[in-house]
């Protein structure tokens, strides 16, 4: 029996602004052409532009998710975080069915129970009661299974006293807590929570959390839970999404990945930007002496030339040099070192004891990362130490920099994920 509980297969999920559907005729006539007469695949899904709520539409179409790929094992709590409008909860409804996605294919395995927004699935003409009854019959209970469920259901909502008043009398804060007790009362083994628990006071907030962590770890069903509370992510999730501009930005544990979203100085927007890779040095070089030392420097991981990497995979630093001597044994050393200039690493071809007896007077070396050990997300800067045993040919302090996404698990104990980077067979050529 498969362990996983929900599958997001290549989903994208695109709107058009102002409208409903395509908006006009032609463009239905131009869909139904295409994929009914000519077997094409929608002409529309070629166009639309990313979803950035802050900057003005360069088209009709815009995609609200785009290229989602992901896995929720079951019993696990799976927090979805990112900044509004980055698509959160149009995900979220996917999975509730309350919308189709535009491309690819949703697997959930088990009954879905959804908490979206204030009053889902609620009557506003009927009472708190017969409320509970319709949700109930909705997620397939029989009436016996309510009745069994239905004073806990009401006691930890707290609204006994109002429970044959019509919700529309109610506050939002009322019916999110009996909202919210319906769904995780219901026994559904999915449950899905929006950041709708924000409108409830702090006492019904952590007994909700409870309430979920509860459902989870004793009675093994799958949460997926959204706040910008990062708190409450923090307590109850135990893996964690990032969502940016309507795409996974990254996953992996929870602290690692709130701690990028909370401590980077850049904007996210900057952090997920693929830049080349690539650092000319060589203008500082003209400063020193006689046009020797570091040309520059690039970045690649995974074999792809990029500054943004990730931990877990192979790194690999190329620095391209020139010399007007023959050095018997060429030096390089590096020094990481985080935004706060403290020092992360300290090595040099020496003391992983490679040597580049062999290289020329312009040529390059790499360093070999086989497994990326930094465990904090964040950017790096890497100073630059050039020369041999008897003359030091060239210093660049904060020579380059590289943004790493932590994907490590830090649920494990901690001498676990410490496996630093003297660990990792780190080699120069």
């Amino acid at each position: 029996m498969s362990d996983i509980a929900i599958k997001f297969e290549n989903i994208s999920k695109q709107y058009r602004l102002g409208n409903i559907g395509t908006g006009t005729l032609s463009h239905d006539l131009n869909r139904w052409w295409a994929m009914n007469i000519r077997g094409k695949e929608d002409p529309y899904l070629q166009i639309g532009s990313v979803n950035q709520r802050e900057s003005k539409a360069d088209s009709d179409y815009v995609w609200a998710l785009r290229d989602i790929d992901f896995e929720v094992k079951k019993g696990e709590v799976l927090g979805i975080i990112g900044k509004n409008g980055a698509g959160k909860s149009t995900l979220l409804k996917l999975l509730s069915r309350v919308t189709s996605p535009t491309t690819g294919r949703i697997v959930a395995e088990g009954r879905i129970a959804s908490l979206l927004e204030v009053g889902t699935g609620f009557h506003p003409e009927m009472t708190g009661r017969e409320n509970i009854f319709m949700n109930g019959a909705i997620m397939g209970m029989t009436k016996a299974d309510i009745r069994r469920r239905f004073d806990e259901i009401v006691d930890f909502s707290g609204v006994e006293r109002y429970i044959d008043t019509p919700v529309k009398r109610y506050s939002s804060g009322m019916t999110v807590r009996l909202g919210f007790a319906i769904a995780a009362h219901l026994e559904p083994e999915i449950l899905v929570v929006d950041e709708v628990l924000a409108v409830g006071d702090a006492e019904f907030q952590k007994k909700a959390i409870g309430k979920m962590q509860d459902v989870s770890h004793s009675s093994g069903r799958t949460v997926l839970f959204v706040s910008h509370n990062m708190v409450a992510i923090n307590r109850l999730c135990s893996y964690c999404i990032l969502i940016n501009e309507g795409k996974v930005g990254f996953q992996g544990g929870t602290k690692a990945v709130v701690d990028f979203y909370l401590n980077a100085n850049e904007t996210l927007q900057e952090l997920y930007m693929i830049e080349p890779g690539w650092f000319n040095l060589s203008e500082h070089i003209n400063k020193k002496r006689k046009n020797e030392g570091i040309l520059g420097v690039e970045i690649f991981c995974n074999d792809f030339k990029t500054n943004l990497i990730l931990v877990g995979e192979k790194v690999e630093f190329k620095f391209t040099y020139k010399t007007l001597t023959q050095y018997k044994e060429p030096v390089l050393g590096i020094v990481i070192k985080d935004k706060d200039e403290m020092p992360i690493l300290g090595l040099n071809n020496r003391n992983t004891r490679d040597s580049l007896a062999d290289k020329k007077q312009e040529d390059y070396i790499l360093v070999k990362f086989p497994t990326f050990r930094l465990i904090k997300a964040g950017r790096y800067f890497v100073d630059i130490y050039f020369g041999d045993e008897e003359n030091n040919v060239d210093t660049i302090i904060d020579a380059f920099y590289f943004n790493v996404i932590a994907t490590i698990d830090d649920r494990k104990p901690i001498q676990e994920r410490l496996n630093f980077f003297y660990d990792s067979e780190i080699k120069f050529y």
